[in-house]
Formats: C-alpha cells, structure tokens, sequence
C-alpha cells in the first residue's frame, strides 16, 4: 500500500498553516510552523503571488494530506463524488469524513488521522463486531466502530478513556470512552465539517 513517508511539518509549513498531522507536537511551542512559518526550501521566503491555477492545486494537496489520502486515491474519490447527487465539493468531504481512520480520530481514540491508521492498520479496530483493518473502510449510518476486546489495555486506548471529554466529538458521532465504542448516527453535513478547506477550488481544478 502506497503511503507518505516524508516529514509531516513540511507539509504544513508548505500549506502555511497547522494540519494537525503529529498529534499533540501541533498544539506545542515545538510546532515547526510557529518557528518557521514559511515554506520549506530555499526559496521558502521570496515566493511570489500565487496563479489562480496555484491556489486550485494547493488547496487540493491541503485537503488531501490532511486525510493521508495519495494523488490517484483522491482522484478516484472526487470521480464518486461527482457522480452523486448534490454538491460535488460537499460529498467530497463527506466521502473523506467517511472513512475508517478519520472516525476513529474524530472520535478521540487517536492523536492524529496517521495514528488512527495505525491503529486499524493493526487490527485492534470492529466494524460492526468483524475486525477491519482497512483505514479507507467506509461507515454507514447505524455503524458501531469499537475497540477490540483484546486491544483495550494497550497505552492509547487508556489514554483515550483518561482524556474524554477533552476533544469535541462531532454531532453525527457518540463517542463512548467507557466502552471504546463509537455510534455513526448519520453522515456529515458540510456546515459541521470543521476542515479548513475551500472545496469549491478542488472542483474548479478537476473540472478543467
């Protein structure tokens, strides 16, 4: 499978602004992006006013690292969303909010989307009672995301009974720490989708 090996700070010094991509170093005075809020390289500082064509890409690859989500996977994921009823940007980040690994970070049981996948990757995840270790798995309404009986003494999952209550879990989500279980009422609607993206530019670059 795939993935980004690279270092994660770069890619949000590149986007000049937090991803939250490493969990709790993002929230610290050791965020790279509060040290050297520039791009990386060179030629990081002197950067010219960018193009309209520009703007459509970066706002791409933004969307796309911050799920942990590679060029041809989310190609494929705006095709889907085009073809469904509705706004294509909006179902592009239901599509996104769907998956597997980011449930289980919105929920509070990871420190970032790349330790959810870990986490599933691993096995310690249920859907729907049955181990699914595919981090681009999708819910559905009336799912029941939980932790594996197994798995629920291991340090992040501890972690995550200790710290409830400390993250916001969003609407369509119940997270419930006492028993690492998660309930999916319902997909997301775009006004309670807190990702700081401009989707509209998504659309307009893959519409050319």
């Amino acid at each position: 499978m795939a993935r980004y090996t690279g270092a994660d700070c770069k890619r949000c010094r590149r986007e000049k602004q937090k991803l939250f991509l490493k969990g709790a170093k993002c929230e610290s005075a050791k965020c790279p992006i509060e040290i050297r809020p520039y791009p990386p390289g060179e030629h990081g500082r002197g950067r010219t006013k960018d193009s309209e064509y520009l703007l459509q890409k970066r706002e791409k690859q933004k969307c796309a690292r911050i799920y942990g989500v590679l060029e041809k996977q989310f190609r494929g994921y705006y095709n889907e969303a085009n073809r469904q009823q509705g706004k294509t940007g909006e179902n592009l980040l239901r599509i996104l909010e769907s998956r597997l690994d980011n449930v289980v970070y919105r929920a509070g049981f990871a420190k970032s989307r790349d330790h959810a996948r870990q986490l599933v990757r691993h096995g310690h995840i249920l859907l729907n009672g049955r181990k699914n270790d595919i981090p681009s798995a999708r819910v559905s309404p009336n799912d029941i995301v939980e932790v594996r009986e197994s798995s629920r003494q291991m340090t992040p999952f501890q972690v995550a009974v200790a710290e409830a209550g400390d993250k916001t879990v969003p609407a369509w989500l119940e997270a419930i720490p006492s028993r690492l279980r998660i309930l999916v009422h319902s997909l997301p609607e775009r006004q309670v989708i807190d990702t700081q993206v401009q989707e509209q530019l998504i659309v307009e670059l893959y519409s050319k």
